[in-house]
């Protein structure tokens, strides 16, 4: 016997299917396809680079080993600017952890005074362009003595990445009951207590998803970066990876192959928390 409305919705399932991979096999083919030619690059020999065949005649790792050995004059602190980058943005992810958690905790669940207009205030700053402030925080590093030093890079990105990270925790955190806060305040626990007993497990996807949005922000970072550092010691890679344009014959080869390299970890830190980040990001979005 044919139960009513099966094949409906099989064929409502089957066109919901087909419109999903109208939309993201395009979207898949349009970020993949310069991927796929950055890769192009990496393995092609500076002769071959720009002959716009789908696969290199005689592809080769010769780029990859020219890289690691830091054998070309915008390699030479290869592996001293990779390292900065790695510093510059796990302190930016742990410092905005730490702000932006401390903040949505006291706003959310200590309900301190003027603590949601401090958040809106917070907010307001994302109505002026991130581009538009690059020279008024140069100043500001100045005056400061900061200049040229990682601390500058390091709190201009947490100063950019801390407003939406503690919107996004505090969201979340509105989202927890508040008997638990109630029953433990009953057991005897301090404020203290509560917060890394009670709120920080229970916080954990959004705290893992806001610190891989806070590490990718500064990992990409390159206006800051070419701002407020300059000696080679100090730039991280995405500045060093600048200086392959000013060459009269750029070697795009190379800047294709450390660019490549250079998208590797994010995209392994991504994949590594990927269930976090959608969740994460979104707690709270939705009221009940």
């Amino acid at each position: 016997m044919k139960l009513p409305g099966v094949s409906e919705f099989s064929w409502r399932d089957v066109a919901t299917e087909a419109r999903l991979l109208l939309i993201g096999i395009p979207v898949f083919l349009w970020t993949m396809i310069p991927i796929y030619h950055m890769f192009l690059f990496a393995i092609s020999p500076k002769e071959d680079a720009f002959s716009g065949k789908l696969w290199p005649d005689h592809p080769t790792l010769h780029n990859f080993e020219i890289v690691f050995k830091q054998q070309h004059y915008f390699l030479r602190d290869f592996y001293v600017q990779f390292w900065n980058s790695v510093v510059i943005a796990a302190a930016v992810g742990a410092l905005t952890l730490v702000v932006a958690t401390a903040a949505a905790f006291s706003i959310s669940r200590l309900k301190v005074p003027g603590g949601r207009m401090v958040l809106n205030l917070a907010l307001f700053t994302y109505f002026i362009p991130a581009a538009f402030l690059a020279v008024p925080m140069y100043r500001t590093m100045g005056n400061y003595g900061l200049l040229n030093n990682h601390w500058s890079l390091i709190l201009a990105m947490v100063t950019i990445a801390s407003p939406y990270a503690i919107w996004v925790l505090k969201q979340a955190s509105d989202k927890l009951p508040v008997e638990l806060d109630e029953a433990a305040v009953m057991d005897g626990a301090t404020t203290l207590q509560i917060f890394r007993l009670v709120y920080l497990p229970l916080m954990m996807p959004s705290l893992v998803a806001i610190g891989t949005y806070a590490v990718l922000l500064a990992w990409n970072e390159y206006l800051y970066a070419f701002l407020l550092l300059s000696n080679d010691q100090e730039i991280t890679l995405p500045v060093a990876l600048g200086n392959f344009l000013a060459a009269d014959d750029s070697p795009w080869e190379l800047l294709m192959t450390t660019g490549f390299i250079y998208a590797l970890p994010p995209a392994a830190v991504y994949y590594a928390f990927r269930r976090y980040m959608v969740g994460g990001l979104t707690a709270g979005a939705v009221k009940s």
